[in-house]
């Protein structure tokens, strides 16, 4: 998925997408990032991050990036599979890791990056209800995106844009 500048050279990084197996049902595992962040302050988001020298894979990274950010370690992680590359507005292209998170566990937030951690059902994010598309101006280009209002939160962007992908994948229909 594209929501970049087309030939605008992209930065690889990668997100997990914790998929949480509560008895009540499936939720996803979003955060919301510290306002002075120079990327995306104060926006909901995956734990993730860019792909460092040392990181040999997506995977990798997804896991690191996890670790610092919210402590969860992997071996509370079962890894699914990733979902297709995105490409950001921004200049990311981003490899969503798509991962099973079993309780119990203990998040430990980085507070330099990240200001909240929170659960949101996964019926309500794949519902196509749920979904709005919005335009805005960036860098002189006009540019649609997902939204996906949750609560006291505003899901947009690339975050948005994932989970309609990760929707598509498992055969949940366009909508919104």
């Amino acid at each position: 998925m594209r929501e970049g500048e087309p030939g605008l050279a992209l930065r690889p990084a990668a997100v997990l997408v914790p998929v949480v197996d509560r008895p009540e049902g499936l939720s996803v595992l979003l955060t919301k990032r510290t306002d002075h962040l120079h990327h995306h302050p104060g926006q909901i988001s995956f734990p993730g991050g860019r792909v460092e020298r040392a990181d040999t894979s997506a995977v990798m990274t997804a896991l690191r990036e996890t670790q610092e950010e919210i402590g969860l370690g992997a071996e509370r992680i079962e890894l699914l599979g990733e979902l297709a590359e995105y490409a950001t507005g921004t200049g990311f292209s981003v490899t969503p890791v798509v991962g099973l998170v079993h309780p119990p566990f203990t998040l430990q937030l980085d507070a330099f990056e990240v200001a909240e951690a929170f659960e949101v059902p996964l019926t309500f994010l794949l519902d196509p209800a749920n979904r709005q598309r919005h335009r805005m101006e960036y860098q002189g280009r006009m540019r649609e995106y997902y939204a996906i209002p949750y609560r006291d939160h505003f899901i947009w962007g690339a975050t948005a844009g994932i989970l309609v992908q990760l929707g598509r994948f498992v055969g949940v229909g366009e909508g919104g």
